[in-house]
């Protein structure tokens, strides 16, 4: 078994054309997302190590499920793709996905491999580390002919991260899907959700990671990504993002600041949007919870792009995605309902 320890803390599309069009069929805001789905193990208590916990709270996860799983929970349409274990915890995950109607018609089984697991520790300031179970885990051994080609060309959004990149033949699997989404006319948004210690060495993860970046129209990166990727140069530096980050290609960059909320970035505008204020219990999910929200927003309205002021209403709609899911422990379980999200916006200030 292969254990690796990884800290939330380190130092230092095209266009849409008639063809496409007729592809998308009667659903026509589908966000489809591709990568990875797992067991979370998260301790019952804060602000003690793995070895101090006295019990964990199994809880569903990985990036593009939680946001696949976000953004159904708002009512929005959304699918996953990926390869769980034909084992007890592959079924359960596939299972939860369609509770949640997120439809899981392009989840595979692998039979020699399991279904990934990760230990979460929670410190007292509701920061995460990981403590990942891969070896290799079968998110990790999804082939190309694998693939759900109908519901990739049925996307009006494809959603990717960058831990589907490590290794074969997942890797390849993920540029095949990109290009036929992109032939099909989805727009691609990539968060690259950072996991260190995951890949090979830093600067595999920075070449992983930028390998694909100039094909995304959407990216939201947070800060300590803005570092890690730019050489520790300032996450609060707009000069910083603009020369080094922003492609001719994109249509929409976001930095998340946590709490503090989201900058974004387009050819014509750049904004800051502030926070939602609650007292947080864990930020697992929390950034997944955002990219549903934003993209169920923009799945719905493509002219985001175009109109700064429904962009920051879809910002702050956003972030109080964020924020109500930090007010619970997991990743899936916490992530909120429209409704949810609606009251606490009524409790924010005009």
């Amino acid at each position: 078994m292969w254990i690796v320890l990884i800290s939330s803390n380190w130092k230092c599309v095209g266009d849409s054309n008639d063809h496409a069009s007729n592809m998308k069929g009667a659903n026509d805001s589908l966000v489809v997302c591709f990568g990875e789905i797992l067991i979370d193990f998260v301790p019952t208590v804060a602000g003690v190590s793995l070895a101090e916990a006295p019990a964990f709270k199994k809880a569903p996860g990985g990036a593009p499920a939680n946001v696949a799983v976000g953004i159904s929970r708002l009512g929005g349409s959304s699918a996953f793709m990926g390869k769980l274990g034909d084992d007890e915890f592959g079924y359960m995950l596939s299972d939860i996905l369609k509770q949640n109607n997120v439809d899981n018609s392009g989840v595979r089984f692998d039979s020699t491999a399991r279904t990934a697991l990760a230990f979460v520790t929670l410190k007292d300031d509701g920061e995460r580390e990981f403590l990942f179970f891969r070896h290799p885990s079968a998110d990790m051994l999804l082939r190309e002919s694998e693939l759900d080609i109908n519901l990739l060309e049925q996307a009006r959004i494809f959603h990717y991260g960058s831990i589907s990149l490590i290794s074969e033949p997942c890797r390849s699997s993920q540029f095949a899907a990109m290009r036929i989404a992109k032939k099909s006319g989805s727009i691609l948004s990539y968060d690259p959700n950072l996991r260190l210690a995951l890949w090979p060495s830093a600067e595999a993860a920075r070449e992983g990671i930028m390998s694909i970046w100039d094909q995304a129209d959407v990216i939201k990166i947070s800060e300590e990504e803005i570092t890690f990727l730019t050489g520790c140069d300032d996450p609060n530096d707009d000069k910083v993002v603009l020369d080094k980050l922003f492609h001719p290609n994109l249509k929409l960059l976001i930095v998340t600041e946590g709490s503090k909320g989201c900058r974004y970035y387009t050819k014509e505008f750049t904004g800051r949007v502030p926070g939602v204020k609650v007292k947080p219990v864990d930020t697992t999910g929390a950034g997944d919870a955002f990219v549903g929200g934003m993209l169920s927003n923009l799945a719905s309205n493509l002219n985001l792009f175009e109109d700064e002021k429904l962009l920051r209403e879809a910002l702050l709609f956003a972030n109080a995605c964020g924020a109500v899911t930090v007010t619970e422990r997991g990743a899936i379980p916490a992530l909120p309902t429209k409704d949810a999200v609606l009251e606490l916006l009524g409790k924010v200030p005009a």
